[in-house]
């Protein structure tokens, strides 16, 4: 007999946080949702109205735009799309040459493209840069005009204390100081404004090749691709050697390396004291996503000369702010060149920043309850029978290279994949946790990797053979542990046991 779940299932296109129109997820709870999101089914349309907000446009944002079209009057060929800023604009134009000139006298970007294929591909690197519209800030503009009767009620810092509460625990959690922190928009933003300016200044020494070391979030190596005529990616991060001789080959031309720890969504860790010693060798600024890792898990400070970090994830825990950071590591040679990554950035808006302020606060319990039941989970899933394969931050491959970065014992990473035997779908389908997008919530989050991450590569013959080739497996079901009782998560897990 099947306990009762603890767990409750939550309807297609229910927001995650559940009943939040500022979140970021939304829920996908079987396998057949998640293929009609990737394949844009309207169905699938109908259901989902708030998700990421990187790839989703927000309600409040399409309202706004058609306010805003009525307002200046722009004809029906037409779209528009909200941006954080005017620098935004400037960045967007500049990549597209969009020359569609209109005044628009407003306190944020806005840009006027043809519909069709122009709007849809400044979509997509809006996507990449991170220069996207908060929905708080379109829901206090529409509520100030009456458009919106009413808006999300939700625990705030006082204004004055929103942005030094997050950059003092960020500082403090980096052993870093204030000024060499900077907040962003979003995750993407942080990496972008990084990426940016160290081609900027890299060019100036004639240094034009960027190194990507793993397989990287997908937005990350399209950024690569966007602004950089030559780069390199080294999809194994426990080979170091086959990096070593590249570099030997390439001397001085090689700009950075950029790499996640761990990596997603595998969780494999690279001997940072060998790539720290590469980058010495050959005179190479090293970029760390450290989201994964969040700075109370691991001590990176020795290894990175900039951070980037997506405080989407786990310093929110709530999955309802777009947020991210970047952080300069005063002990390492170029962080006193800030201005030219922090000037690429945009500001958040300050209601985001009073609710991450309020959030953040209890970033460091929450990590340390995550790392808790995720030790103790690992050792569940090796012994149940549908699963071949744990992929988690204690794993032999690289086990040794996480725990010198380890700042005490309770450090481990809150992220677990598992490779699903057979019945990939039943299995995935019948699981009761929040299922969709995104990570480092408080909720036990689950989200077919593969399936919503690189979907395209899974259509076809060649796609399907590099997966293969950089062991991506498509039955995997990563995991994002959250602070519920342990025990409870285990049995939801095991449920399935009876019903395969």
């Amino acid at each position: 007999m099947i306990e009762k779940s603890f767990f409750n299932p939550i309807e297609c296109g229910e927001t995650l946080p559940q009943n939040n129109m500022h979140a970021v997820s939304t829920s996908m709870p079987k396998l057949q949702d998640v293929i009609d999101y990737e394949e844009q089914t309207p169905e699938i349309l109908e259901k989902i109205s708030v998700a990421y907000p990187r790839f989703v446009i927000h309600p409040y944002l399409k309202k706004l735009s058609s306010y805003l079209k009525e307002k200046y009057k722009i004809s029906d060929e037409y779209e528009l799309i909200l941006l954080s800023s005017k620098k935004a604009v400037d960045v967007v134009s500049n990549r597209y040459y969009i020359h569609n000139i209109c005044e628009f006298n407003e306190p944020f970007g806005v840009i006027k493209v043809l519909k069709g294929r122009q709007y849809k591909k400044v979509l997509k690197f809006i996507q990449h840069v991170g220069y996207n519209l908060s929905s708080r800030l379109a829901e206090d503009y529409l509520y100030n005009l009456g458009i919106l009767k009413n808006f999300q009620i939700e625990k705030l810092e006082k204004k004055e204390l929103a942005q030094d509460t997050i950059l003092q625990t960020l500082a403090s959690a980096y052993n870093e100081k204030k000024e060499n922190i900077c907040l962003c928009p979003s995750g993407m933003n942080a990496i972008y404004s990084v990426l940016k300016g160290l081609k900027n200044i890299q060019a100036r020494n004639g240094k034009s090749i960027l190194i990507q070391f793993g397989w990287l979030y997908l937005d990350t190596t399209n950024i690569v691709n966007h602004y950089f005529e030559e780069s390199k990616v080294f999809y194994d991060v426990t080979n170091l050697q086959i990096l070593e001789e590249y570099l030997k080959q390439n001397k001085n031309r090689v700009l950075a390396i950029i790499t996640e720890v761990p990596t997603n969504p595998l969780v494999k860790t690279a001997d940072l004291e060998k790539l720290r010693e590469l980058c010495d060798a050959y005179n190479i600024v090293l970029v760390i996503d450290s989201t994964f890792a969040t700075p109370y898990n691991l001590n990176l400070k020795p290894y990175a000369d900039v951070f980037v970090e997506s405080l989407t994830k786990f310093a929110s825990g709530n999955a309802d702010v777009l947020m991210g950071a970047i952080i300069l590591n005063s002990n390492f040679k170029i962080s006193h060149i800030k201005n030219e990554f922090f000037k690429h950035s945009d500001k958040p808006y300050i209601k985001d920043m009073q609710r991450m302020a309020l959030e953040i606060v209890d970033y460091k319990n929450r990590v340390k309850k995550i790392s808790q039941n995720t030790k103790e989970l690992i050792d569940f899933l090796k012994n149940l029978s549908y699963i071949s394969k744990v992929y988690s931050c204690l794993e032999e491959d690289c086990y040794d290279n996480y725990k010198k970065l380890m700042i005490d014992e309770n450090s481990l990473c809150g992220i677990i994949s598992i490779y699903i035997k057979k019945d990939f779908e039943k299995i995935y389908d019948n699981l009761n946790f929040a299922k969709g997008p995104s990570l480092g919530t408080e909720f036990t989050l689950l989200m077919p990797y593969t399936y919503l991450a690189h979907y395209d590569l899974m259509t076809t013959k060649s796609g399907r053979e590099f997966l293969e080739k950089i062991e991506l497996p498509v039955n995997l079901i990563r995991i994002s542990v959250g602070i519920e009782n342990i025990e409870e998560i285990k049995k939801e897990f095991k449920k399935i046991e009876g019903l395969i």
